[in-house]
């Protein structure tokens, strides 16, 4: 992560966290997906994707 990119945390529990940033270099906005010892990277088509399986698994 670029040291000047902004962070916006979108949830977090003890072991797990969501935060979004948006980088510089890219223009563009990056979910982080903090999953105790891994942590994917999405991009904004990516996480709705994601959050659509979310809203499957849930029903």
């Amino acid at each position: 992560m670029h040291k000047n990119a902004d962070i916006q945390m979108l949830g977090e529990t003890e072991t797990y966290a969501v935060w979004v940033s948006e980088e510089e270099e890219e223009d563009n906005l990056v979910y982080h997906l903090e999953l105790g010892n891994i942590t994917v990277h999405l991009f904004p088509e990516e996480w709705e994707e994601f959050m659509d399986l979310m809203r499957q698994a849930m029903r």
